[in-house]
């Protein structure tokens, strides 16, 4: 009797250990597939950036500098994001990408104020049309990545919990790097209004 009894509680333990160890699988997945459809709106709008320079560099060729920044900070972003897909969550990756594509942000934001600068430039169909895409696939960018680090909070809370964290760290299930906001601190800052 007491074997038995020795014996179904080896096998609940071996079925608890395969359940937090398929959970915590389950999870890893969710979160790599949010990635997954982030980088899929990422290269979208890398494929739209070298569009909306051309279309600008008729008009303000003396801008040359903006110009160069951009396509400078767009392949720096690809690079990041290429990293990233290879390894979505790992902290250094996912650092980096968050770098680059503040930079990119950044440079888009100049080329913008360029842009607005240039009437004829601004009234151009196929600026207008490029702006639209680029603005409708920001905000894919920001669904998804809120999706991602939904599935990665979902993931790292799970490993942390006991009896998972023993399980997470028996099969070195590491924690996940959140993708955080690409503006400077002074972008984050509220405007102040004075009258």
């Amino acid at each position: 009797m007491g074997l038995w009894i020795v014996l179904g509680a080896i096998v609940l333990l071996v079925i608890i250990i395969i359940g937090i160890y398929n959970g915590l699988v389950v999870r890893r997945n969710r979160y790599k597939n949010a990635y997954a459809q982030i980088d899929v709106q990422l290269k979208r709008r890398y494929d739209l950036i070298p569009n909306l320079v051309e279309t600008a560099k008729g008009y303000i060729k003396h801008e040359r500098e903006t110009l160069e920044a951009v396509i400078k900070a767009r392949a720096a972003a690809v690079n990041a994001a290429q990293a990233a897909a290879a390894n979505p969550g790992d902290p250094t990756a996912m650092g980096n990408l968050n770098q680059a594509e503040g930079m990119l942000t950044g440079a888009l934001g100049r080329l913008m104020v360029v842009v607005e600068q240039y009437p004829n430039l601004k009234a151009n169909e196929n600026m207008m049309k490029l702006m639209e895409e680029l603005t409708s696939t920001e905000n894919r960018i920001a669904f998804a990545r809120q999706a991602y680090n939904d599935a990665v909070m979902d993931y790292n809370i799970a490993r942390e919990k006991f009896p998972s964290n023993i399980i997470a760290n028996m099969f070195a299930f590491s924690e996940a790097k959140l993708l955080e906001a690409t503006e400077s601190e002074q972008e984050r800052k509220a405007p102040q209004v004075k009258f």
